[in-house]
C-alpha cells in the first residue's frame, strides 16, 4: 500500500514539473466525430464569399455518381476560421477542407495555414505555380483529415480546386474507409459464407456477418443482405477471357443484363431486371482494383414491366492467375431511402476481392 501511494505521489510531482506541452501531449486524445461524407470547409468571408464558394460547391458538393434521385458527394459545413477555434467541438469534426489566401498574410485563416504547413511549403507554392495542396491527419483528434488548399490570390485558388479536387476526394476517401469498416463489419465476418466463395468461384472476399447466400449454381453467386430500408446484393460470376471486347462497355452490359434477366424477377409476370442507360448514363471507365485490370460501371437499373429500380456498381475484373473474368454486379433496392451511404458500404465490400 505505501508503495502504490508512493507512486502515486511520484506520478503528481512529474506531472507538477511538466511543462504545459508537455501535459497537453499526455492528456488522452479525443476521437474525430462526425457523419460520414460531411466536409467542413475553412475559410475567411472574403474567400467564402466570392466566387470561389461556387467553386467548391461545383467539385465538392455535385451529384455523387450514379444515383436515381440526385445526393452530393459531400454535405458541406462552413466556419470561418475564427468559429472554428472558438469552440472547441468544432475542432473535432472528422474531415476539413481549409482555404487562404496567401495575400492576406493577416488573416486568421493564413496564420493558421503557416503554423500548421510552415513555410517552407508555402513558399514553394509561390516559387512553382502560386498554389498548393497539403495534407494533414489527427491535428485536434484522432481520425481526421485536413485539406489545406492555399493560394496567391483569389485566381490562382480557383485553379487550385479545380486542378486538385478529384484527388482531395480520393485521399478523404481513404480515410473514410475505416468508419465505413466498422458499420459494415460491426457483427464480424461471415467466416462459412466466406469458404463457400471461395470454394465455388475461386475468390477471397470480405463477407460481413448480415449477408446470406441467396442463389449458388456453378460459376455463379448472389449473396445479399436484406433489412427493412433497403436490399443489398452482390452477385458474382466467373467467365473465360476471349478477347479485349468482353472489357468495353457493350460487353459489361451484356453480362450485367444475362444475369438480371436470369435471375431477378419481381411477383408480377415477364419482369426482370436490366440496366437503365437511357434516362441516366452508364459511366464506365478503366481502374485497378487490389493491383488487378478491371473494369468499372456505374449506373441505374430498372425492373421491365415493373416499377422498380435503383443504383448499381460494377467491376469486370481479370484474373491474371486463371486468364479469367469476374463479374462483381452490386447494386441495391432502397425505395424512398437516401442511398449513397449503403453505396459506399457496397463497395467497400467488393474491394476486399483478392483472388
Amino acid at each position: 500500500m505505501k508503495l502504490q501511494r508512493l507512486g502515486v505521489f511520484l506520478s503528481f510531482l512529474f506531472l507538477l514539473g511538466c511543462s504545459a506541452e508537455v501535459r497537453k501531449q499526455l492528456e488522452p486524445r479525443a476521437t474525430a466525430f462526425g457523419p460520414l461524407n460531411q466536409l467542413v470547409v475553412v475559410a475567411e468571408g472574403s474567400i467564402w464569399e466570392s466566387p470561389i464558394r461556387d467553386t467548391v460547391d461545383y467539385y465538392f458538393s455535385s451529384a455523387y455518381p450514379v444515383l436515381p434521385q440526385p445526393e452530393p458527394i459531400f454535405d458541406l459545413k462552413y466556419f470561418s476560421p475564427e468559429d472554428l477555434l472558438a469552440i472547441k467541438e468544432r475542432q473535432q469534426l472528422r474531415a476539413y477542407l481549409i482555404l487562404a489566401d496567401l495575400r492576406d498574410r493577416n488573416s486568421v485563416g493564413t496564420k493558421l495555414l503557416l503554423k500548421d504547413v510552415g513555410e517552407e511549403k508555402v513558399n514553394e507554392a509561390l516559387r512553382e505555380k502560386g498554389y498548393k495542396t497539403s495534407i494533414g491527419l489527427d491535428k485536434w483528434a484522432d481520425g481526421q483529415i485536413l485539406v489545406y488548399m492555399f493560394a496567391d490570390g483569389h485566381d490562382k485558388l480557383v485553379q487550385n480546386i479545380k486542378e486538385n479536387f478529384a484527388a482531395v476526394i480520393r485521399r478523404i476517401r481513404e480515410v473514410d474507409q475505416e468508419k465505413i469498416a466498422a458499420g459494415v463489419y460491426l457483427g464480424g465476418v461471415n467466416g462459412s459464407l466466406k469458404s463457400e466463395l471461395r470454394g465455388a468461384l475461386g475468390v477471397d472476399l470480405k463477407v460481413p456477418s448480415d449477408y446470406f447466400m441467396a442463389l449458388q449454381e456453378g460459376n455463379f453467386a448472389w449473396i445479399r443482405k436484406e433489412a427493412p430500408e433497403v436490399s443489398s446484393n452482390l452477385m458474382m460470376l466467373k467467365v473465360p477471357y476471349r478477347d479485349q471486347q468482353q472489357l468495353t462497355k457493350g460487353g459489361l452490359k451484356i453480362l450485367q443484363d444475362s444475369l438480371g434477366r436470369k435471375y431477378v424477377s419481381s411477383e408480377i409476370p415477364d419482369t426482370y431486371m436490366k440496366v437503365n442507360d437511357i434516362d441516366l448514363p452508364m459511366l464506365v471507365e478503366t481502374t485497378t482494383l487490389n493491383n488487378y485490370f478491371a473494369l468499372e460501371g456505374r449506373g441505374i437499373w430498372e425492373m421491365e414491366n415493373d416499377y422498380m429500380g435503383g443504383p448499381f456498381v460494377s467491376y469486370l475484373i481479370h484474373n491474371p492467375n486463371t486468364n479469367e473474368l469476374l463479374l462483381l454486379y452490386g447494386f441495391l433496392y432502397a425505395p424512398g431511402e437516401d442511398k449513397r451511404e449503403y453505396m459506399q458500404q457496397l463497395e467497400h465490400v467488393m474491394h476486399t476481392i483478392r483472388f
